[in-house]
């Protein structure tokens, strides 16, 4: 079967954004990253900003609180879609409907926002997981231009967010190490990382098609 997406799941801080850049150039197909917030917040009519900041994550409490007030109201029921609330809900529905969209369309490096579990059905994705020591993530954000501090938090707390986000909307566990056909550790290199994604498509892609179950 000929692989016509590679879906990239990635730990926060181990350069699976920068590698999935290189890996598209490479293969000459579109890179779904920032493409795909840009996309969400074109159809939600709202701020790139506000789809990034909620993106593989849960909605905050008072968020919830605030979307089950307007909705336990007459006047909140009516008015809650004009105020165009983006809640996770949203985003997932959105995000779904585009990562099928792309996947459909082919020739295209999906990064995260679930896009391994939506297409896990599918024979033509190669789903890759990218990891990386901590010490290593926390590097990578400073040279980034993060603060260290912070750096050490959005390590501790954005693959949580992540799992919880996974837990809720797909009921499974993240990362989930049956679905992915390479997982690999950045430390190796940027470069490395892509030519072994590289070569993993093609012994993929020699494999031969399993053989249909016979009925007794």
């Amino acid at each position: 079967m000929k692989v016509r997406v590679v879906t990239i799941d990635r730990e926060y801080g181990s350069g699976a954004n920068l590698i999935a850049k290189q890996l598209a150039d490479r293969l000459g197909w579109k890179l779904w990253d920032q493409l795909l917030t840009n996309e969400i917040a074109r159809l939600a009519r709202c701020e790139r900003s506000q789809v990034a900041n909620r993106e593989e994550r849960m909605d905050p409490l008072y968020y919830r609180f605030l979307k089950s007030f307007l909705r336990g109201s007459f006047e909140g029921s009516l008015n809650v879609n004009r105020l165009n609330l983006l809640d996770a809900d949203s985003i997932f529905r959105l995000t779904q409907r585009l990562v099928n969209t792309a996947a459909d369309e082919g020739n295209a490096v999906v990064v995260g926002r679930g896009s391994a579990f939506f297409l896990e059905n599918r024979p033509d994705v190669f789903h890759v997981f990218i990891y990386a020591p901590y010490e290593d993530k926390v590097r990578r954000l400073i040279r980034g231009g993060t603060e260290p501090n912070e750096a050490a938090r959005l390590v501790d707390t954005v693959d949580n967010d992540r799992a919880d986000f996974i837990k809720r909307y797909f009921d499974k566990e993240w990362p989930d190490r049956h679905l992915y056909h390479l997982m690999i550790n950045s430390r190796v290199g940027d470069e490395a990382v892509v030519r072994a994604v590289l070569n993993g498509i093609t012994t993929h892609e020699e494999q031969p098609a399993p053989a249909p179950h016979s009925e007794h």
